[in-house]
């Protein structure tokens, strides 16, 4: 049942003993989680739990931590020594950037690493493979309608066609439950990469230039996701399908950025320039991709999740922005 205010309840942050702050890194729990979930999760292993959405996913599961790093040299011999018996693997953990957009690091961490994870999770007895990957796999924009799992994966980068390609290969997995998450951008207290990079821009007391865009994004907070991360890891009928995260309310760039200066207590100040002129001048700098992820819509259909698991996004937009207002305000000067 969804909080009266629409937030989640803070989960208890445990103290974990021998804790390291690494970027890539498996977790392991004995202690399940919130009762009224239709399996309980007895062993769960997260990579990636010290990034943004594997932080909020750990404090969901109340789970305290393992040396595994995937991002060391000697990460193959770790999977050979990790005890998968009947865990749940979340792997989030990703190569998101990287200086060429055909560098052979996003096929390396992203497709190669991830299969040899999934065959030695089953090899180990796994029960449970739950994949973040996302949207992007889907394409850069949404047209006639929102995208959902029966559309066919047209990835436009690197990043996106090696979340394809990993996709594809733990489809080939025989032995071994998977469950897909494709989600959009993610954003709730700690946010990073372009969402914070928006935010700052929004702190300045120049006019913005979106107030024509009235394009539709999808938007998911951070604990929502985790939420349904959790609900692929324990429903009996979320095995070898794949899902969208996403709020049911979808978010013009116009009404983002006003959002975000409204929380950030400043005037929207937005002037209605064209989308096409916003593109041509981004083209000059060599932008024109960053520019339309701002001017063009990209949303999801996340239905099947709300249908199959019960599951809906319950956080506010404007309850998201005070979350990423609040904890933009408290980082260092």
């Amino acid at each position: 049942m969804a909080h009266p205010s629409g937030r989640l309840p803070s989960p208890s942050r445990p103290t974990a003993r021998n804790r390291e702050r690494l970027t890539t890194r498996f977790t392991e729990t004995q202690t399940g989680i919130p009762k009224g979930m239709p399996v309980l999760l007895e062993r769960a292993l997260v990579s990636g739990a010290g990034g943004f959405v594997g932080s909020a996913l750990v404090a969901h599961l109340a789970v305290t931590e393992a040396p595994l790093r995937m991002g060391a040299p000697d990460w193959t011999e770790q999977l050979g020594t990790t005890n998968f018996q009947d865990a749940t693997i979340f792997h989030l953990a990703a190569r998101v950037h990287a200086d060429d957009d055909d560098d052979p690091a996003f096929l390396h961490d992203n497709v190669d690493k991830t299969l040899a994870l999934a065959r030695a999770a089953r090899r180990g007895g796994a029960r449970r493979f739950v994949f973040l990957s996302s949207v992007k796999v889907n394409g850069e924009e949404s047209r006639s309608h929102a995208f959902n799992r029966a559309d066919k994966p047209a990835p436009q980068d690197a990043y996106a066609r090696s979340k394809s390609q990993a996709e594809a290969g733990l489809a080939m997995i025989e032995g071994l439950d998977v469950v897909v998450v494709r989600s959009p951008l993610v954003y709730g207290p700690g946010v990073k990469g372009n969402l914070l990079a928006l935010l700052r821009l929004c702190d300045s007391p120049w006019p913005l230039p979106f107030g024509a865009l009235d394009n539709r994004r999808s938007f998911v907070h951070v604990d929502d996701l985790a939420r349904l991360l959790i609900d692929c890891a324990t429903h009996p009928d979320a095995a070898g399908r794949t899902y969208f995260a996403a709020h049911e309310r979808g978010v013009s760039t116009r009404d983002l950025v006003a959002g975000m200066r409204g929380a950030l207590g400043r005037p929207a100040r937005l002037v209605g320039v064209p989308a096409r002129a916003l593109e041509a001048c981004a083209a000059f700098a060599g932008q024109r991709a960053r520019m339309q992820r701002l001017t063009r819509s990209l949303e999801v259909d996340a239905s099947d999740a709300a249908r199959e698991l019960g599951w809906t996004a319950q956080i506010a937009f404007e309850n998201a922005l005070e979350d990423m207002v609040g904890s933009y305000r408290r980082l260092p000067s």
